[in-house]
């Protein structure tokens, strides 16, 4: 089945749960859907709606949680803003402007920088094209996406969960195919993945330090352990790694010095081109602090990085330019400075 119809299943599987009442109507009252949409086109989210109207028709109750404004004003009666756990607006959302929402969103208004934007070209400092993506297709998303990343640059990937931004980055890592389009990528150092998930794909938790920075492709497949510990002695050092020593297990490490642990394996490939998934998930505040100065410092030391990160602000912050992925379709990049947390929040949920 599609995905669409893999959603139907899912609520009529929730609805059957509850049962019929007498002459055959349902006995449930209440339908929560999560982020139903959040892996589907306009067409197939469209006809999903299509089923949930006729529900809500029916007498249905239906409680819609998600992040696209879009489908909060075209199918909800009423709409329920929460921020910090608590309420922090709603409405009717047919008669509320979309700025208003993610101000509630936000707690600040909606700024429009494009005016602080002095061009759509390259970032100051940015240097020759390493990487060039042209209508690149995924299995099923990202749909024809096109983009250069230029050498000293971060380039921002901004969008929803299940809009394609980990799938582009694998496609771009080698890691998933690509039934259409051309990579054409001119970094002889090649390209190194910092994945999302650091504890299924990015790391080895049950094993050393050391062993993990020494993980890669251009190492040897058999080295004795005692011999991978100086050079992992001094990632450690240079990035102010808070470790017992080398011999400590990932696994027993923060969050943060994890993401940090990643990133010495991908140094010490000194790769040219960096896909940096989501690298300040579940860190504390100083550890991402830590790890966006060091993505800025290996910008300006001629490394070209792609960043996507669910943290609206961080982008607008840390890069020079940002692309909105929205539902799979990657829009044309601009410059950091004509986006804010806000502006852009509208545009990934638009």
């Amino acid at each position: 089945l599609g995905v669409a119809d893999q959603q139907l299943v899912e609520i009529a599987r929730a609805l059957a749960q509850g049962g019929l009442r007498e002459g055959g109507r349902l006995a449930a009252r209440l339908l929560v859907l999560d982020e139903p949409t959040s892996s589907l086109g306009h067409a197939d989210a469209a006809r999903l709606f299509d089923r949930v109207r006729a529900l809500r028709d029916a007498g249905l109750a239906v409680l819609l949680v998600t992040h696209f404004l879009s489908d909060v004003r075209a199918h909800a009666d009423r709409y329920t803003v929460l921020r910090d756990g608590r309420v922090a607006g709603e409405g009717d959302p047919r008669e509320t402007e979309p700025a208003q929402i993610v101000r509630e969103m936000l707690g600040r208004a909606l700024e429009d920088a494009r005016e602080r934007a002095a061009s759509e070209g390259p970032p100051p400092g940015g240097g020759e094209v390493v990487l060039d993506v042209r209508d690149v297709s995924g299995v099923k998303r990202p749909k024809r996406a096109s983009l250069t990343l230029r050498r000293g640059e971060i380039l921002g990937i901004a969008g929803l969960v299940g809009s394609g931004r980990t799938e582009l980055l694998r496609i771009l890592a080698g890691l998933d195919p690509k039934p259409s389009g051309t990579v054409a990528l001119r970094a002889p150092r090649g390209v190194g993945l910092l994945s999302e998930d650091r504890g299924g794909e990015g790391l080895m938790l049950g094993r050393s330090i050391a062993e993990n920075v020494w993980l890669s492709p251009r190492a040897p497949l058999i080295a004795a352990p005692r011999a991978l510990l100086p050079e992992a002695a001094r990632w450690i050092e240079a990035l102010a790694i808070r470790a017992a020593g080398p011999e400590q297990r990932a696994g027993e490490l923060s969050g943060g010095n994890q993401q940090k642990v990643q990133l010495a394996r991908l140094l010490r490939e000194d790769v040219d081109v960096l896909l940096v998934d989501e690298p300040t998930r579940g860190i504390d505040v100083a550890s991402k602090a830590q790890v966006l100065s060091l993505l800025r410092e290996l910008a300006g030391a001629g490394k070209a990085i792609v960043l996507v990160s669910s943290q609206l602000d961080e982008l607008v912050t840390t890069c020079d330019r940002i692309a909105v992925l929205r539902r799979g379709t990657l829009d044309p990049p601009r410059p950091a400075a004509s986006w804010t947390a806000a502006s852009l929040l509208l545009e990934v949920s638009s």
